[in-house]
């Protein structure tokens, strides 16, 4: 099939434009306001933009009506700091609870029965509860226009300036062990997974430096 997004012609009961792209990791962030309250929320428009510095990024998409901005990304603008936190599987009923919090008076983190860290380098919270945390200092933001106001995209980027790891998940090889975490990952519509098996692509000898940064695409 063939379809034109802005015509929305795929003659489907659901837009499968999200299902096209999976599986796609969960930025759970956390964040405090210039009042001092902690804001926790996943996004899953949300990935790791570069290495070495380390920028992420999470998109804060749907606007409210009057203009008004994702709480996340109000309080990283503003503090100029915030935290991504890896979901597990184990949590996956608390990630749902954060996703429905919307009163920006509400501690989601504490809504969620979840235990606030302090950082080392900023002042966000990590959730303590999380095998991994990573502190980011804001960096910019890239607004994406939309059709209308529930569609415009606050995309925000951070410079990565600390990663948390906690012990238990190292392997014996010194990787972490992503089975034993089975990080969340949004899919299409309704749906999720969490990773389960894990692979491995042997590379030639003479390219073996490439192991630690993936496949970034060859020239």
């Amino acid at each position: 099939m063939f379809y034109e997004p802005d015509k929305r012609n795929h003659g489907l009961p659901h837009t499968p434009y999200k299902s096209c792209m999976v599986p796609r990791p969960i930025g759970w962030i956390s964040t405090r306001s210039r009042s001092g309250k902690v804001n926790l929320a996943p996004y899953s428009q949300f990935n790791n933009l570069g290495y070495e510095p380390g920028y992420l990024m999470f998109s804060g998409g749907g606007q409210f009506p009057d203009g008004g901005r994702k709480d996340s990304v109000i309080n990283a603008e503003e503090s100029g700091e915030f935290v991504y936190n890896m979901a597990p599987y184990a949590l996956r009923e608390a990630v749902h609870l954060t996703s429905q919090i919307t009163d920006p008076e509400v501690d989601e983190m504490k809504a969620a029965g979840l235990t606030p860290a302090p950082a080392r380098l900023v002042k966000a919270p990590l959730v303590a509860e999380c095998p991994i945390s990573i502190e980011c200092v804001y960096y910019t933001t890239l607004i994406l226009p939309g059709h209308d106001w529930s569609s415009t995209h606050h995309v925000v980027v951070g410079r990565v300036v600390g990663v948390h790891i906690k012990d238990e998940f190292i392997g014996p090889d010194g990787k972490i062990d992503i089975l034993k975490i089975r990080p969340l990952a949004r899919l299409g519509y309704t749906d999720y997974t969490s990773v389960e098996s894990v692979f491995s692509l042997d590379l030639r000898e003479d390219r073996r430096d490439y192991l630690t940064w993936g496949l970034s695409g060859g020239r």
